[in-house]
């Protein structure tokens, strides 16, 4: 067991393959150059990464138990070589029963599931962090109700694997309305958006922090930040494994007129 005490992460991962597409690839500069150098910041190497994106949901929180995870081209209207995009990192299903048993101890069903592979949400941050893919990975979905006290137990339950070598990322986005991407009017809806996520996370009191991420919908301009809050739910889950590290700001870009941040929860180094 490593005796290090991993941060937890919540990326937002951006949109599409992004790194394979020269002209996005130019959009996200600084998210590169900030995802390529994270693993440097970290205190140790993490022995597995435990992923939740925001591109799987299922009607129960799953774990993902393919040794050798496909591929999982969930997006359409890229270019043909994004489709043959691939990320050899290998499962972790052992962990993933762990895991299990970490959730079913804190009264949480959960389901393990054979099938599911990489998408967007894990081989975009992921892959720019640890371009070797020498680090196993296992993933987790979001649950498809949404219920943001269900999330943060969930990331609860899961606490103790930041003690046992393993770094939990949450991979999603604090905003995600398709539809506002590009829009003079979206600037402001996911800055005010975004102030209240960066105060919440900050806040010093887990209790305080908990409330303002369960209470997320009375946030000013939430539903045109998340007309679905599949993307947001990342971020519960890696406030509740953040137990009572407070959060802040890692690094934001802004993209099609619209801030994406990422934060981080407990110790990281550097700036």
């Amino acid at each position: 067991m490593a005796s290090t005490r991993f941060p937890v992460l919540f990326i937002s991962h951006g949109g599409g393959p992004w790194p394979f597409v020269d002209g996005l690839r130019r959009m996200y500069a600084h998210t590169e150059q900030k995802l390529r150098r994270l693993p440097e910041r970290l205190t140790a190497r993490p022995k597995a990464i435990l992923v939740i994106s925001g591109h799987w949901e299922a009607p129960k929180f799953s774990l993902a138990t393919n040794a050798h995870p496909p591929m999982e081209y969930d997006y359409s209207g890229f270019p043909a070589h994004t489709y043959q995009i691939r990320y050899p990192a290998a499962g972790e299903p052992e962990l993933a029963q762990h895991a299990r048993n970490l959730l079913a101890s804190a009264g949480i069903e959960s389901r393990l599931d054979d099938t599911r592979g990489f998408d967007h949400g894990v081989f975009v941050p992921l892959g720019l962090m640890f371009p070797n893919a020498d680090v196993p990975i296992l993933m987790a979905s979001v649950q498809s109700n949404y219920d943001p006290a269900q999330h943060l137990a969930m990331g609860r339950a899961l606490a103790s694997l930041r003690d046992e070598g393993v770094l939990i990322v949450g991979s999603g986005l604090t905003y995600h309305n398709m539809r506002g991407f590009g829009r003079d009017e979206s600037n402001a809806v996911a800055t005010e958006f975004t102030h209240y996520l960066d105060q919440a996370v900050a806040n010093l009191d887990a209790k305080v922090r908990w409330d303002m991420l369960r209470h997320w919908q009375r946030a000013p301009s939430a539903r045109l930040a998340h007309p679905r809050e599949d993307h947001l739910m990342p971020l519960l889950i890696a406030a509740g494994a953040a137990v009572e590290d407070a959060g802040r700001v890692l690094f934001s870009e802004t993209v099609m007129k619209v801030p994406m941040t990422s934060y981080v929860f407990g110790e990281i180094s550097g700036g």
